[in-house]
C-alpha cells in the first residue's frame, strides 16, 4: 500500500445503548454518535403517535404495540448504516426478541450496550424529565419486561454511576 494511501474503511456496524427509561441511552447514544461522526437516532421518535398516547395515559406497550416500532426503527439504522458506514441509536430492546428482531433488519454487526441502574436512581431520573411522554409509573413494567443480554450476545453492560463521558470512553474502548 502506499504511504499516501488511506487506510481501509472501518466494517459497518451499529452501536444500540439499550436499557430501561431513565438509564441514559440518549445521552450516551448522543455522546458516541458525536465522538464517532456518525448520526445518532432516537428511538423514542419511531414510536407511532397511538404508541406514545398509550404511554402518556400510562398503559405499557405489548409486543404487538412494539414490533412495527422495532420494524421501522431498525429499517432507519439500517439505512444510515449503509449510507454513513455507522450509526448510533437509543432503543429499550428490553427482550431478546426485540434485539434479535433489530439484528435481522440491520444486518450488519450490531453493538448492545445495556445501561443498568437501581429502580430508586432510574425513577428519580424519569422524574426529571418534564414533558416527556414516559411517565414514572411506567417504569417497573419496563424492569420486569427487561431481559438483559446472555453472554452469547456478546453485549456491554454498564452501571450508570459515574459521568456519561466516562461511559462513553469505556464504550469506546470496547468496540476497539
Amino acid at each position: 500500500m502506499p504511504i499516501n494511501a488511506d487506510p481501509a474503511p472501518a466494517a459497518p456496524r451499529a452501536v444500540i445503548v439499550m436499557g430501561v427509561s431513565g438509564c441514559g441511552k440518549s445521552t450516551l447514544g448522543a455522546l458516541l454518535a458525536e465522538t464517532l461522526n456518525c448520526p445518532f437516532l432516537e428511538g423514542d421518535s419511531y414510536h407511532s403517535a397511538a404508541a406514545v398516547e398509550k404511554m402518556r395515559g400510562g398503559q405499557a406497550l405489548t409486543d404487538a404495540d412494539r414490533w412495527p416500532w422495532l420494524d421501522r426503527l431498525g429499517a432507519a439504522i439500517a439505512d444510515t448504516v449503509a449510507a454513513q458506514g455507522v450509526a448510533v441509536a437509543a432503543c429499550s430492546a428490553l427482550k431478546r426478541a426485540y434485539r434479535d428482531r433489530l439484528r435481522a433488519a440491520i444486518s450488519v454487526p450490531v453493538h448492545f450496550i445495556l445501561l443498568d441502574n437501581d429502580r430508586d436512581a432510574l425513577l428519580a431520573r424519569v422524574g426529571n424529565r418534564p414533558g416527556h411522554y414516559m411517565p414514572p409509573s411506567l417504569l417497573d413494567s419496563q424492569i420486569a419486561t427487561l431481559e438483559p443480554p446472555l453472554p452469547e450476545e456478546g453485549a456491554m453492560i454498564l452501571t450508570t454511576d459515574v459521568p456519561a463521558e466516562a461511559l462513553r470512553d469505556r464504550v469506546l474502548a470496547w468496540l476497539g
